[in-house]
């Protein structure tokens, strides 16, 4: 006949409850971990820009795209300075705290960048990681940008109120770029650049416009394009669509979105 051993608990009722009320003691005094952070809080993937300080210039205007999948750009110019534009790709990559990022290889000698990462900006630190003190430290934040219009692919699909035919030499379309208000883009047989200024109240001005000089069978888009280029003062915007307008009369040209940087 096999034995049969019971355990049971031998303390008294008093005393389970007193360590019960023990354990729920020191449950409660436990910290508790907070795993919010701005890698996992924040909407930081977008467009940064700003001017931050320069010692011998009139400032170094930055910026810096980032991407969901950990990837970068980075552009800076160095104002009053002839000097061309400085343009750098990679990967970025966090802190184990979740709040910096560290663009890899910014300079391509094996040099690197270092920003804190906030509520719609990013924060320059210094060489070791330091946020920069003294009476320009806000001076090294760049702000991210939340226009509809920027840094997205825009196809021309109707000129004047005629629609764009679909068998043009190229296709043509217009781009504004973050880095230093300029604008390129194809008039469908020509590459131009420009100059834009966006306004509040959805005013525009676009200037300095120059293209290639290719001749092409059809020309009529590329003269269209361009004189609503230089007469539009206004825009209308939503998240497919872009109008180019004049005054308030009949829209001098629409653009839908292809894609977006």
């Amino acid at each position: 006949m096999s034995g049969l051993i019971v355990l049971t608990n031998c303390n008294s009722p008093e005393e389970n409850k007193q360590e019960l009320a023990q354990t729920d003691s020191k449950q409660a005094d436990s910290p508790k971990v907070d795993t919010h952070n701005a890698r996992n809080s924040l909407d930081w993937n977008g467009i940064y820009r700003d001017t931050i300080p320069c010692a011998d210039c009139e400032g170094i205007l930055t910026v810096i795209t980032l991407e969901k999948d950990m990837k970068y750009q980075a552009q800076s110019k160095y104002l009053g300075k002839r000097d061309s534009a400085i343009e750098s790709s990679g990967t970025f990559s966090w802190n184990d705290a979740g709040n910096t990022i560290t663009l890899n290889d910014v300079d391509k000698r094996g040099g690197s960048d270092q920003y804190f990462v906030g509520e719609n900006s990013l924060i320059k630190l210094d060489k070791s990681g330091n946020r920069i003190t003294g009476d320009l430290a806000d001076k090294y934040v760049l702000r991210k940008l939340n226009d509809p219009v920027i840094e997205k692919y825009w196809k021309l699909v109707e000129l004047n109120g005629k629609p764009i035919a679909a068998n043009l030499n190229k296709e043509p379309h217009i781009i504004f770029k973050a880095f230093n208000n300029r604008i390129i883009g194809s008039s469908s047989c020509n590459s131009f650049t420009g100059s834009y200024d966006l306004k509040d109240m959805n005013r525009v001005k676009i200037s300095k416009v120059a293209s290639t000089r290719m001749a092409c069978l059809e020309m009529s888009v590329e003269s269209g394009l361009f004189r609503a280029l230089n007469t539009v003062d206004n825009f209308n915007v939503n998240d497919t669509m872009l109008t180019l307008n004049r005054a308030r009369m009949a829209p001098l040209a629409r653009f839908r979105v292809v894609y977006m940087k």
